[in-house]
């Protein structure tokens, strides 16, 4: 089975020393170079990564609009500047495998003998240049398509010999069933995909027509963070980054299996982003995947985790749950459900606890979430393990 570099295989000792000195070396550099803007702080192990706060996009983008165009965290060198909506900007780079999907593309069996039809964007958005400079770091050669004029892209394909597509789930069905309408075959057996859904049906046409195709999670902030293999086991992650899971609203970790937010901590020296929250959900996978591949994985995106919501006018937010768990510690978990009774807002506060009273909590509910709902308490471990603190079955229909 081939793997991209020896990484990949390390056991877990070593790769917890060698992401540590890494690790240091980061929070040294983005202490020394933004000053008064980063808590200060000194790492002796991963795990102490949680004393620092959980950066957010709207942190980001004020440091941003202070110290444009990004904010003082970028401390190397870089070639294109990105923007995404916000707008937040984004560096890239052009060294080898800058942003890591490298050992994505190779996990999909896209080598130097593959030429791949690229189909996202390359302009302001960062993601066609992210899989060409994967494409580059596994010798692969590239057509840089971005998306429509699909009639062009199939007489393309067929003309250079395309055998790799990469782009949305999507738009390989759209390529492929022009192909189909002008009579032309292609030679696309591989794919790699992110950027949006690839559900298990339209996997299934591309699996019949030949074809397999693999997805990774990425964002323009972070570059490449997990990725399918061959095993098909949720995700394994990359090896360039460290990955927690935490509760929402926090900063967290949680249990292995339990869905939270992914947070993540880039190992790239020119842009060192520590504990970006994604506001994306997942779960830690235990084990190892069949693939060989020994480092930690995940379930791969399971929602979002920014649950805020505007209850009888007033905003309720993740955090403000976690902190009314904080304050009652024998209370494990805790869930608002939000619904309507006639015309009016409803809200119910579900807590995990030993204890059946409710009237213990009610000082605290109105405290922290300023109103007033009823109570339930639920047996410890009852609440679903799907991440959600706050759920509104109110219908907007």
């Amino acid at each position: 089975m081939t793997h991209f570099d020896t990484q990949e295989t390390r056991s877990a000792d070593q790769r917890e020393a060698e992401q540590l000195a890494l690790l240091q070396a980061q929070v040294k550099r983005v202490q020394d170079g933004m000053g008064s803007c980063f808590p200060q702080g000194a790492v002796s192990s991963v795990a102490d990564l949680v004393q620092f706060p959980v950066l957010r996009k709207s942190t980001l983008a004020e440091w941003q609009k202070a110290n444009p165009p990004f904010g003082g965290v970028i401390m190397g060198n870089y070639a294109h500047v990105f923007q995404s909506p916000g707008p937040i900007y984004e560096p890239g780079g052009v060294s080898h495998d800058w942003w890591r999907f490298g050992r994505f593309l190779t996990a999909c069996g896209i080598g130097a003998e593959d030429i791949v039809q690229n189909c996202f964007g390359y302009h302001l958005t960062p993601a066609g240049h992210m899989f060409e400079n994967g494409a580059r770091a596994v010798g692969a050669k590239v057509l840089p398509a971005g998306t429509g004029q699909t009639e062009l892209q199939v007489r393309a394909a067929k003309d250079v010999g395309v055998t790799a597509y990469a782009g949305t789930p999507d738009y390989l069905k759209v390529i492929l069933d022009k192909a189909d309408e002008m009579g032309v075959k292609l030679a696309i057996t591989k794919a790699a995909v992110s950027g949006g859904a690839l559900f298990p049906s339209l996997r299934q046409e591309y699996i019949d027509r030949g074809i397999t195709c693999l997805q990774c999670y990425a964002t323009a902030d972070l570059g490449h963070i997990a990725y399918e293999t061959s095993a098909m086991e949720g995700m394994v992650i990359d090896e360039g980054v460290i990955v927690e899971i935490v509760t929402p609203g926090t900063g967290t970790p949680v249990a292995e299996g339990q869905v939270g937010e992914i947070v993540v901590t880039s190992l790239n020296a020119d842009y060192p982003l520590i504990r970006f929250g994604t506001g994306d959900m997942s779960a830690v996978m235990p084990g190892q995947s069949p693939c060989g591949r020994t480092n930690m994985r995940i379930k791969g995106w399971m929602g979002r985790a920014d649950q805020t919501a505007k209850i009888k006018g007033m905003f309720v937010r993740p955090e403000q749950v976690a902190e009314l768990v904080s304050r009652h510690p024998e209370v494990r978990r805790a869930r608002v459900v939000v619904t309507r009774d006639g015309e009016m807002d409803a809200m119910e506060v579900q807590i995990e606890t030993p204890q059946q009273d409710s009237a213990g909590y009610e000082a605290s509910v109105q405290d922290v979430l300023k109103l007033r709902g009823r109570i339930v308490p639920v047996a410890v471990g009852s609440l679903p393990n799907d991440g959600m603190v706050i759920e509104d079955q109110r219908s907007y229909d």
